[in-house]
């Protein structure tokens, strides 16, 4: 399915991963529509992006605002979601109910109302593209984000059944070099690139355009569904 003038929406899609699909959907003729809690990021990616791209603010927790919102965008052809903080690793003593309810609130719960609210606007033929991760099959993390990439990699096969012929599939990225890293020091997070350039066999971090192109092609196919495409170099081998 070509995406030229398909009305593309990329929750999540002001940073990061996100806005590399929103620039993917963009250079092949889509219309990027890109979402945030915050107006500030929604400026900054349209910034970036061509004039017929669109940016949004929406409050992914409260239900009132994100069905104003979805009124408001209409119909759409794909809906993609990568909204989510950093992944925080936390043994297992110090997991706190406030740190379940922040990681999963987003990345699970986020998603699933993301799905349930736009699902019936998306055109025949559309598709949905959740984000999971490699936490998933590779638990090096901790139990937190093992248990949330988990989650939403069931519930991309579960959706799959339950809303087809709407296609349903999620990407599991591994350690690609996003905004993300740029609460660690410099020293810190240079140490880890670093690492993982010596442990990954494609031999160096991940790009967002690496990323990205995954989402492109899962909207792009029209015949699968239900998978969880893992773009990782290579890591959850070794």
């Amino acid at each position: 399915m070509n995406l030229k003038n398909a009305r593309v929406l990329v929750i999540g899609g002001t940073s990061g991963i996100g806005l590399g699909v929103a620039t993917a959907v963009a250079e092949r003729g889509g219309v990027p529509i890109v979402a945030s809690r915050n107006q500030a990021s929604v400026d900054r990616a349209l910034a970036t992006l061509p004039d017929h791209a669109r940016g949004h603010t929406v409050d992914l927790a409260d239900p009132e605002a994100l069905g104003r919102f979805a009124d408001e965008v209409g119909a759409i052809e794909h809906l993609v979601f990568t909204a989510g903080e950093a992944l925080q690793m936390y043994p297992l003593a110090d997991i706190t109910a406030a740190a379940i309810a922040d990681l999963f609130g987003t990345r699970l719960a986020g998603q699933l109302q993301a799905v349930r609210v736009f699902a019936p606007r998306l055109t025949a033929g559309g598709s949905i593209t959740l984000t999971s991760g490699t936490a998933a099959e590779k638990p090096t993390l901790g139990v937190l984000p093992a248990a949330v990439c988990g989650a939403v990699s069931a519930m991309t096969r579960a959706l799959a059944v339950e809303l087809a012929p709407l296609r349903v599939n999620a990407v599991a990225p591994g350690p690609i070099d996003t905004p993300l890293w740029s609460a660690l020091a410099a020293d810190d997070r240079q140490a880890i690139y670093d690492q993982y350039t010596q442990q990954l066999p494609a031999g160096r971090m991940g790009t967002v355009t690496d990323t990205a192109l995954a989402y492109v092609y899962l909207m792009e196919q029209e015949f699968g569904t239900g998978r969880v495409l893992t773009v990782d170099g290579g890591g959850t081998l070794v």
